[in-house]
């Protein structure tokens, strides 16, 4: 469709909210929502007045001289969008649906808020002291990699390892519901993946909907609910003792699985829920795109992503971002180098022996089953690893 500056343009329905920097558009129709600076929203407010692109051009190149405008441009990037709904009378043929509000709707948000208030966000924020205390008092409960080892036979006690991590996750995600919930707002509960790992997410795409400083509440309810599991744990840690009966393992199963996904937490070259309170917290939403396109200039085996925008003003938090991308990098090495290295060597050294006994023994089947389970893992990682490095030479 031929755009000009004589077209005169009609939008569907959006409302617009300021943001910390710019102003969060939604379109009503499709819930979508996109970040958008102030020379834009002017543009679109003279656009519903029934201005034509000419003379709304003019005018705000005379408002914003330091600005690039070019209202034709834009007016393609809105139809791009999916944001007009007609082009001098003519109606744009698009599909759009309402999203139906719902996913956990059945919560009551007075449930929610019960969770999630002024005081209880004081109350986990002592927990994280609390917790951090107790490390430093009782040494003995800090987190080893073998305290995924609780049986003498590897699979059961990667299958109980496994079930205690399922639970935990689920009940962090639930802190992101229940924040969710906390203001009315559906959440939506999926599945996706971080690395090689496959993980439950919870859709926090209502929180465009609210103000910045409360969507911190629903980036942090996960987090919320993973100090408050600590804390019961290292709690019941000092009532049964750290080395004794299988309590108390399962206790160290629960301390060792939310610290080292706590650490996963600060590694922000993926989008992990202190990724997106960073990202609210300087207005920057753009930043971890415009992060790698400045880190790729220097380390060739980061991918530039697609070209963003970076607004003015917002160097310096991309270059901050920087920092914590290496930083989170290193982190990951870290956990590999003292808990997911080790406790593969460890595994072997107590598997391997079992394939020098009958083959009827128990211990040999163990040793079988965790071999095969590593070879299947492993190669679907170097599939999805030269699948990805096939399609990007495409």
């Amino acid at each position: 469709m031929k755009l000009s500056l004589q077209t005169k343009l009609t939008l569907h329905s959006l409302t617009i909210r300021k943001d910390k920097k710019h102003y969060i558009v939604e379109e009503v129709t499709s819930g979508e929502f996109y970040e958008m600076p102030q020379v834009c929203i002017d543009a679109i407010e003279q656009i519903n007045q029934g201005v034509l692109l000419e003379q709304i051009e003019i005018e705000l190149k005379q408002r914003y001289p330091e600005e690039t405008v070019d209202l034709v441009d834009f007016a393609e990037q809105l139809l791009e969008l999916q944001l007009i709904k007609e082009v001098d009378g003519v109606t744009v043929e698009v599909k759009k649906s309402r999203p139906v509000e719902s996913g956990f709707t059945w919560i009551p948000s007075s449930v929610g808020r019960v969770f999630f208030n002024r005081f209880s966000n004081k109350l986990y924020v002592g927990l994280l002291a609390v917790n951090v205390l107790f490390l430093i008092v009782n040494p003995q409960s800090f987190p080893s990699y073998k305290d995924i080892f609780l049986f003498e036979t590897v699979m059961p006690s990667l299958l109980l390892w496994m079930g205690v991590s399922l639970v935990l996750v689920l009940i962090h995600e639930f802190g992101h519901i229940l924040a969710v919930r906390s203001y009315d707002l559906p959440a939506k509960l999926g599945i996706g993946h971080r690395l090689f790992f496959v993980v439950f997410e919870t859709d926090l795409t209502p929180a465009w909907k609210l103000a910045p400083k409360q969507r911190n509440r629903l980036y942090f309810g996960g987090l919320c609910f993973d100090q408050l599991m600590l804390f019961i744990a290292l709690s019941l840690q000092l009532f049964f003792g750290v080395n004794h009966g299988l309590i108390a393992g399962i206790l160290g199963l629960v301390v060792l699985d939310i610290f080292i996904r706590t650490i996963y937490q600060c590694c922000f070259y993926m989008k992990t829920d202190l990724y997106y309170v960073f990202e609210n917290c300087t207005g920057c939403y753009n930043v971890m795109e415009n992060g790698r396109k400045l880190l790729s200039q220097w380390l060739p085996w980061i991918k530039s992503p697609p070209a963003t925008e970076t607004f003015a003003g917002e160097e310096k938090t991309v270059k901050l971002y920087s920092i914590f991308f290496v930083t989170g990098i290193l982190l990951t090495c870290s956990l590999f180098l003292f808990y997911f290295i080790p406790q593969t060597i460890y595994a072997f050294t107590k598997i391997l022996p079992g394939f020098l006994q009958p083959i009827s023994d128990p211990v040999f089947w163990d040793a079988a089953v965790f071999v095969g389970q590593f070879v299947l893992i492993l190669g679907l990682l170097l599939y999805s690893w030269i699948k990805n490095r096939a399609e990007d030479a495409v």
